[in-house]
């Protein structure tokens, strides 16, 4: 007796290339899974971040409790075990050591980074009282550098041969500048010489101008570097050629087709540049005396306020992680198929 078991077969496409032709998941489905992944992402590199702050802490040489009484004393000198231990207890030293890792993770996500050693006042407090400063000049900065790059570019790509070349000059010029490099030399001319602008910065708003511009000039450089390039190919494309056929200007046609088109890849370096521009708030801000966490962090360094620093450190990382994230949420809602199949 012959028994016959129908097998099905698999979907393949209709051109027999044997290619699994089943459903994809619903855009919306894909979406949602991209936004799990990016924010578990998000959260691992915070973790990690954390991490690495913390046994960087570790790594400083001396005792921790021995530093801290040195700095509370403004002595240096050798502690009892009896006399160490109050503090011991206190900050958690005598925990195992992934106790003390734990309890610092799981501090970060409720906005506990410890205690400063000088300050005598929660990390977060003394970070977050100046990240705000820092961070007027730091989106400041990228709002300028995209003006400027998408200036230059609309003025420069495609025209003639030397206004072309004068452009690309530019922006290899400035995005190999140093920002300490550019402020001093927009301090001296703009403050020194000709004292259009404080020598001093402050949170007031001639203050403010030339941190701002010193940062945002070497980005501009290389914002429009990647948009130059983009800009230039997407000129040659055909609906683009259609567009002017239509009788549209040169300028409606680089401003409403070619141009946003363009900035799609310059767009996903935006997170990458706003983290990049925090850290180098750090010196612009020294060269200005601004307040903000690059005073906090010169005065952390120089008195081994060591949670301190790493607050600091960990809080730019942090913008970092969340600008980059918000950059991917944004390009994954404007058009799903950016994240490829979930």
């Amino acid at each position: 007796m012959t028994i016959l078991v129908e097998v099905p077969e698999p979907a393949v496409d209709p051109a027999g290339s044997g290619v699994d032709q089943r459903p994809a998941a619903r855009p919306g489905v894909r979406l949602a899974r991209r936004i799990v992944w990016k924010v578990a992402g998000a959260v691992a590199v915070v973790i990690a971040a954390a991490s690495v702050t913390f046994f960087a802490q570790l790594a400083v040489p001396g005792d921790r409790a021995t530093i801290l009484l040195n700095i509370q004393t403004g002595q240096h000198q050798h502690y009892t075990a009896a006399q160490l231990a109050p503090v011991r207890k206190e900050f958690g030293f005598d925990n195992p050591l992934v106790a003390q890792w734990l309890r610092y993770i799981g501090g970060v996500f409720h906005g506990d980074l410890g205690t400063s050693y000088t300050q005598h006042r929660p990390v977060t407090q003394v970070v977050g009282g100046q990240l705000g400063p820092s961070l007027i000049i730091t989106v400041g900065a990228l709002v300028v550098a995209w003006i400027l790059a998408i200036g230059i570019t609309l003025l420069t790509v495609k025209r003639r041969p030397v206004v072309s070349a004068l452009g690309s000059l530019w922006e290899t010029f400035t995005a190999c500048l140093p920002q300490y490099w550019v402020g001093i030399i927009l301090l001296v001319i703009f403050s020194v010489d000709l004292h259009w602008f404080p020598v001093i910065g402050g949170t007031s708003v001639k203050g403010t101008v030339l941190p701002i511009v010193t940062m945002a000039i070497p980005l501009a450089g290389f914002l429009g570097q990647v948009t130059r390039d983009e800009f230039e190919k997407v000129l040659d494309q055909p609906f683009v050629t259609t567009a002017r056929t239509r009788g549209q200007s040169d300028t409606g046609v680089r401003l409403r087709h070619a141009l946003r088109h363009a900035v799609l890849p310059a767009i996903t370096l935006s997170g990458w540049a706003l983290g990049a521009l925090l850290s180098g708030a750090v010196i612009v801000e020294n060269i200005f005396g601004r307040p903000g966490i690059g005073q906090v962090l010169v005065t952390a360094v120089s008195t081994r306020d060591v949670p301190t620093v790493s607050g600091v450190v960990l809080a730019v990382a942090i913008v970092y992680v969340i600008a980059n994230l918000l950059v991917d949420l944004a390009y994954a809602l404007v058009d799903p198929r950016l994240g490829g199949p979930a």
